[in-house]
C-alpha cells in the first residue's frame, strides 16, 4: 500500500509541474477589448471565454506545438501556433470585424427605405402608408409627411427641397413610370395610380440617390413590387365612392401565381351629399384594371404587371375675367402601363436585374368659355382665345434596363449596366385661329457603373457615375455621386453625398426650343440618424445648387439658376407608448431661382420655409381596432403676378404676398373582424377618415385675370374631405400583420 501511494504522489507531483497556463487579451481593430471570444486549443476540451475587459486564462497540460483559434460570430476566425512547454504563455491578439449585414452600416443620406430590407432605415410600409390619417392609401400623399416634402394641394407630384413636381421621378422594378398620377386637372391635385400594396420595398430618396437611376433633378421614389403572395385569396372593396374585386392564385408548388383585379369609382354620390366649389357637369368616373403573374425560377423570378386606366370628368368655374361667364374644362383619359422584371442569380456571386417596361397615355382635353346657359362663346383675341381649345395627346414611353452585380467580397459589390428609352409624343392642339399639330422623338441612352465599398463593418462608401445620351436635345452628360457612411456607435452612423444630377427639359418647352441643354442640380447631404430599439431619429443638411434652369423669355434657353438648402428633422417611436407609434418631421427650407418668367431670382411659389407633421397611430390589440391622426403645419408660400411691361421691355412684379399658413388635421379608424372557421377566415377591414377635420381654410395660391385687377384665392374643392368603405378578404387573415405593423 505504502509503495501505491508513493507512485500516486509522483503522478501527481509530475503533473501539476507539465501544466501549461494560456492566457492573454483579445481586442478589436479601434482598440475594444472584444468580450465572448472562445479560445480554444484544437484537437482538446481545453480553452476560455473572454469577459467583459476581452481577458481570458486558462491551463492545460497538453505538450508541443498546438494551434490557439479565437471565434466569435462577429469577427473572423484566428489563430496562433504556441508551444507547450510548462511555462507560462501569453498571448494577445487583435480580432477583425467580420461583414455582417445586420451590424454593417448603411449609406442612407437623403434616402427613406421601407420594406422587408431589414438592414433598411424602415420608416413606412405598404399598411402604414393606408392607415396614416389623410392618405387614403396614397403613396405620395404619405410620404408628404416625411420630411423634405412640400404640402402641395393644387397640382399632383412631390415637390422635393425647393424642386418642382416634375424634379420628382417614380421607378417600380427599376423602370421609369412615365404618368405615376392622374392627368392634371387646374387647381385640384389628382392621386397616384398605383396601390401601395403592389409593393414590398419604397426608397423616397430626398437627394443624392444612386446612379442606377437619372433624369430626376431633385428626387426618386423609388418601388419595388411584391414577389409571390402568400397563399390564394380573393378580395373585395365596397364604398360610397367605389367598388371593386380581384383574386390572386399560388400554384400548389408556388412557383407560379397569376392575379386580376377591377375598381370602378363614381363620384356622384358623393359629390350630391359634399357639396363641391366647382360645377361637375360630368361626373368624375373611372375604371381601372390590372393583372399579373410572378414564375420563380431557380434562383430567380419573372414578374409581370399590367393596369389599364379610364376616366372622364368634366367641371365650370366663373371666369376670373369677367362676371357673366364660366370657364368649362373637359378631360377624357386613356393609361395603359405594363411592366415585366427578371432578378436571377447567376452564380460565382453574380446577379442580373433586367427590366422591360411600356406605357401609353392618351388625353382628349377641352377648354371652353361658356354664357349664363352654358353656351360655348368664342373671341380671336385675348384673354378669350387662350381660354378655348381643344388639345389630344399621346405620351408612349418604352423600356429595356439590365443591371448586373457582382459581390466582391464581404458585403462590397459592383454593379453596371444601361438602359434605353423610347419616347414618343404627338399634340394635336386646336383653337379659333390655329391648329397646330407637332410630334416629339426620343432615343435617350444611359450607361452606369456603381460600388459599395465596405472598409469594416463602420465605414462604407458608394460610389457611381452616370452617362446619358438624349438625341432629341442632341447632348450628352456625366453625372459623378459618391456617398458614405460611417458607424459612430450602436445603431447610430454618419453619412455624406455629394452628386450631380441632369433632367431633359419639359415637353411643353421642347416645342418651342429643341437646342435646350439639360437642366442640373448639385446636391450636397450630410445625415446622422440614430435607428435603435424601435426608435428612429435623423438629422440632415442639404445645399442643393442649380445651374441651367429653363427660362422662357425672352426666349427659351438655359438662362436660369438657384439654389436650395436648409435642414430636417425626423422621429419615429414604436416604444415609449405602449400600442402607439408616432413619427415627428421638421423641415427647414431657404430657396431662391430665376426660371421660367420670373423675372429675378425669388423664392418659388411651390416652397414654404417650414413645415412640419406629427403622425399618431394607436393600435387596440384586444378591439383589433385602430385609431390614427395627422397634423401637419406649414407656413404660408410667396405668390407673385407677373405681367409684362412694354416699355422696360421684361416681365415685372406686378404683385406679391405670402399665403396664410397651412393647417391640416385627418383623423382615420379602421376596425379588423375576422369571420369564418378557423382555417378558412375572411379578413374584414372597416374604414372610415376625414380630412381637414377643423375645416381649416386652406389657401393654395392666387390666380390673376389677364389685366392682373382681379385675383382670385386657390381653395379645395370642399373643405373636408370623407370616406368610408368596407375592404375584405378571402384566403388569407392579414389581422395579425396589421396588429403587428402599428405596434
Amino acid at each position: 500500500m505504502k509503495n501505491i501511494l508513493i507512485t500516486a504522489f509522483l503522478l501527481i507531483s509530475t503533473y501539476s509541474f507539465t501544466q501549461t497556463t494560456v492566457q492573454g487579451n483579445v481586442k478589436d481593430k479601434k482598440g475594444n477589448p472584444v468580450a465572448g471570444v472562445s479560445i480554444t486549443l484544437k484537437d482538446t476540451y481545453d480553452g476560455a471565454v473572454t469577459d467583459s475587459s476581452g481577458n481570458y486564462s486558462f491551463t492545460t497540460t497538453e505538450k508541443g506545438k498546438h494551434i490557439l483559434s479565437f471565434t466569435n460570430v462577429n469577427y473572423n476566425e484566428d489563430s496562433s501556433i504556441i508551444d507547450l512547454e510548462g511555462k507560462p504563455i501569453t498571448i494577445n491578439i487583435t480580432v477583425k470585424e467580420k461583414f455582417n449585414i445586420l451590424n454593417a452600416v448603411t449609406v442612407i443620406a437623403g434616402s427613406f427605405e421601407a420594406g422587408d430590407n431589414k438592414r433598411a432605415a424602415t420608416v413606412l410600409n405598404s399598411i402604414d402608408i393606408a392607415t396614416t390619417a389623410g392618405s387614403n392609401a396614397d403613396i405620395t400623399a404619405a410620404l408628404k409627411t416625411l420630411p423634405g416634402a412640400q404640402q402641395i394641394g393644387n397640382q399632383e407630384g412631390l415637390f422635393v427641397r425647393g424642386g418642382t413636381g416634375e424634379e420628382t421621378k417614380q421607378f417600380i422594378d427599376g423602370t421609369l413610370v412615365n404618368n405615376p398620377y392622374y392627368t392634371s386637372v387646374p387647381d385640384i391635385a389628382t392621386r397616384g395610380r398605383f396601390s401601395p400594396f403592389l409593393f414590398k420595398g419604397t426608397v423616397f430618396s430626398t437627394g443624392g440617390y444612386s446612379a442606377l437611376y437619372g433624369q430626376a433633378l431633385s428626387s426618386a421614389v423609388i418601388l419595388e413590387s411584391i414577389d409571390m403572395p402568400e397563399k390564394s385569396a380573393a378580395t373585395a372593396s365596397i364604398s360610397p365612392i367605389v367598388v371593386g374585386g380581384g383574386v390572386q392564385q399560388l400554384s400548389k408548388n408556388k412557383n407560379f401565381s397569376w392575379g386580376v383585379d377591377y375598381d370602378y369609382v363614381n363620384l356622384i354620390a358623393y359629390f350630391n351629399i359634399v357639396k363641391q366649389t366647382p360645377d361637375y357637369f360630368d361626373m368624375p368616373e373611372f375604371h381601372s384594371g390590372d393583372a399579373n403573374f410572378r414564375i420563380k425560377t431557380k434562383g430567380g423570378i419573372i414578374k409581370y404587371y399590367t393596369t389599364f386606366n379610364y376616366n372622364h370628368l368634366g367641371l365650370r368655374r366663373p371666369d376670373i375675367d369677367s362676371t357673366n361667364y364660366k370657364d368649362a374644362f373637359g378631360i377624357i383619359n386613356h393609361n395603359w402601363y405594363n411592366n415585366l422584371s427578371w432578378r436571377q442569380n447567376l452564380g460565382n456571386g453574380w446577379k442580373m436585374n433586367m427590366g422591360l417596361s411600356y406605357s401609353t397615355n392618351r388625353d382628349d382635353i377641352s377648354q371652353q368659355v361658356q354664357d349664363a346657359s352654358n353656351n360655348n362663346k368664342s373671341w380671336n383675341y385675348q384673354p378669350w382665345i387662350s381660354k378655348n381649345f381643344h388639345i389630344k395627346s399621346r405620351q408612349d414611353l418604352s423600356q429595356i434596363k439590365e443591371v448586373f452585380e457582382k459581390k466582391l467580397g464581404g458585403l462590397s459589390a459592383i454593379r453596371f449596366g444601361g438602359e434605353y428609352w423610347y419616347s414618343y409624343n404627338p399634340t394635336h392642339y386646336i383653337n379659333i385661329d390655329s391648329d397646330y399639330y407637332f410630334k416629339q422623338k426620343d432615343n435617350y441612352a444611359a450607361l452606369f457603373a456603381e460600388g459599395d465599398i465596405y472598409i469594416t463593418n463602420d465605414i462604407a462608401l458608394k460610389l457611381g457615375t452616370r452617362y446619358e445620351y438624349s438625341s432629341i436635345i442632341r447632348k450628352a452628360n456625366i453625372a459623378p455621386r459618391i456617398s458614405m457612411a460611417y458607424k459612430v456607435g450602436k445603431g447610430a452612423q454618419v453619412s455624406l453625398a455629394y452628386g450631380i444630377f441632369y433632367e431633359k427639359p419639359l415637353n411643353n418647352e421642347l416645342v418651342y426650343n429643341t437646342s435646350l441643354n439639360y437642366t442640373k442640380a448639385t446636391h450636397y447631404i450630410a445625415n446622422y440618424q440614430v435607428n435603435r430599439n424601435d426608435r428612429i431619429f435623423r438629422i440632415e443638411a442639404f445645399y442643393k445648387k442649380y445651374d441651367d434652369l429653363v427660362k422662357t423669355f425672352p426666349t427659351y434657353n438655359n438662362a436660369g439658376y438657384g439654389y436650395a438648402k436648409g435642414f430636417e428633422l425626423f422621429l419615429r417611436d414604436k416604444k415609449t407608448f405602449k400600442n402607439i407609434d408616432y413619427w415627428i418631421s421638421y423641415s427647414y427650407l431657404d430657396t431662391k431661382r430665376d426660371f421660367e418668367n420670373y423675372p429675378q431670382e425669388l423664392a418659388p411659389n411651390f416652397a414654404a420655409k417650414h413645415t412640419a407633421s406629427v403622425v399618431v397611430k394607436h393600435f387596440i390589440t384586444k378591439w383589433k381596432a385602430g385609431v390614427n391622426a395627422t397634423y401637419t403645419f406649414a407656413t404660408g408660400r410667396p405668390y407673385y403676378n407677373f405681367m409684362f411691361d412694354n416699355t422696360q421691355g421684361k416681365f415685372v412684379i406686378s404683385d406679391q404676398g405670402q399665403t396664410k399658413d397651412y393647417n391640416s388635421l385627418n383623423f382615420s379608424v379602421e376596425y379588423l373582424p375576422s369571420l369564418g372557421k378557423k382555417d378558412a377566415k375572411t379578413f374584414i377591414v372597416l374604414f372610415a377618415s376625414m380630412s381637414n377635420v377643423l375645416g381649416q381654410k386652406q389657401v393654395y395660391g392666387y390666380n390673376y385675370s389677364f389685366n392682373g385687377l382681379n385675383k382670385e384665392p386657390i381653395l379645395p374643392t370642399a373643405p373636408r374631405f370623407y370616406f368610408i368603405g368596407c375592404f375584405l378578404s378571402w384566403g388569407i387573415d392579414r389581422s395579425q400583420d396589421a396588429i403587428n405593423n402599428n405596434l
